[in-house]
């Protein structure tokens, strides 16, 4: 195999994610590239060739297919890293089948009135402050903490115990290099909250999803205690991380298409379809899960040797105009179904369910409380997460 092209950095994924992704869908649709860890890594930008890889089961999530030395993502302890997200079948296919088995439509639907209640009272203290101010920051106001409070209702985290998370994931998400003792404090945090909490539904079960976990069986498997810790934190880290920024990006690609914003006021009946066009348009997560050739492969024309890292390219496949015509217009009325924001086969998001359920509700109870809501500063002095990995505000200034 001849020595593959040195690896090159991508800075426009964080300043121009897009447009580079235009770039590299017509000239190297399958793209050598320093990955967020320094190393190199291949980038996969195109619909098809993004999909197929997906689920192309010689493509490994388990790091012990990675070349020795040639990876560096997240350091946890096996308490927090033994989750389906770092699982290959048959430890994924087990796990999976506890999961779905607990986390049933009904509990999710469950969770209806409950994000609506916290979603109108966001909105009430919101509105309470515009009548002094006249602007709020959305993200911190409203993207932020209903999330959280909904993975707390799902997990039954009581509402005296609820930790603020965003720190955490902005330590693990956006590390600060001036501040690496931020990330492994995070870490240490998080690993004595899950630790405690599965305890304590050990000891008093209650109506949640995590009690059901813990009593789950599947022809006699129970989850170990470090799955069960594991999963107790992917579902509270993904399930934050993933719909604050769904959230925030969702409302922002309204307030910069107002001639959607009065289509979606003048006809709200049209928001699940828009809910999946908001995924597609602008999603959270930038790439998927880093994948390892488990042997020498091809993907999109490119030679792709055993234990290289793999990126997909999520938020490029979902503005392929391969795939989705004019694909950079937000268009609530287009057919956005098939779109990979939420991954494909057997790593589809889990929680794909409520993460549609809280950005229908957030969405459709922020435009019936502020008809009027505009954006509070020009574009470009928006702030976005530094990081190549997830897509999202830091803040959203509104103004009313």
């Amino acid at each position: 195999m001849a020595t593959p092209a040195a690896p090159e950095p991508l800075d426009g994924l964080m300043n121009d994610p897009y447009g580079t992704y235009a770039q590299l869908r017509e000239t190297a649709p399958v793209r050598r590239i320093a990955g967020p860890d320094g190393n190199p890594a291949w980038l996969v930008t195109r619909y098809a060739d993004v999909r197929a890889a997906l689920a192309d089961q010689h493509l490994s999530v388990d790091k012990r297919h990675a070349l020795p030395g040639s990876y560096r993502g997240f350091s946890l302890p096996p308490a927090l890293d033994a989750n389906m997200l770092n699982m290959d079948p048959p430890d994924h296919t087990r796990i999976r089948r506890l999961v779905v088995k607990a986390f049933t439509k009904h509990r999710v639907e469950s969770l209806r009135e409950p994000i609506r209640r916290t979603a109108d009272a966001l909105l009430d203290a919101i509105e309470e402050k515009a009548r002094t101010h006249g602007r709020a920051d959305l993200v911190a106001a409203y993207a932020a903490p209903l999330p959280i409070a909904a993975i707390c209702d799902l997990l039954g985290v009581p509402a005296t115990h609820r930790i603020d998370f965003t720190a955490w994931t902005d330590a693990l998400i956006a590390p600060d290099p001036a501040r690496p003792h931020l990330a492994k404090e995070a870490v240490v945090a998080m690993l004595g909250f899950y630790t405690g909490l599965v305890a304590d539904k050990r000891r008093q079960p209650g109506e949640d999803l995590l009690s059901d976990l813990i009593a789950a069986r599947d022809e006699g498997d129970r989850l170990s205690e470090d799955e069960l810790t594991s999963l107790a934190f992917l579902l509270h880290f993904a399930g934050y991380e993933n719909a604050v920024q769904l959230i925030g990006n969702a409302a922002l690609a309204l307030l910069r298409h107002p001639e959607q914003l009065a289509a979606l006021r003048a006809d709200p009946a049209r928001l699940p379809g828009a809910v999946e066009e908001f995924m597609r348009y602008d999603t959270s997560a930038v790439f998927s899960i880093r994948r390892f050739a488990r042997e020498d492969l091809t993907i999109g024309g490119a030679r792709v040797a055993a234990g290289e890292t793999v990126f997909l390219g999520l938020g490029s496949a979902g503005r392929d105009p391969g795939r989705f015509p004019d694909p950079d217009r937000l268009d609530i009325g287009r057919d956005a179904s098939g779109h990979l924001a939420l991954g494909h086969g057997i790593h589809h998001c889990v929680g794909a369910p409520l993460a549609r359920l809280e950005l229908t509700i957030a969405i459709g109870a922020l435009l019936e409380r502020f008809p009027d809501l505009a954006l509070g500063v020009p574009e470009e002095e928006l702030r976005w997460r530094p990081s190549i990995r997830a897509r999202g505000l830091l803040a959203l200034p509104v103004v009313f």
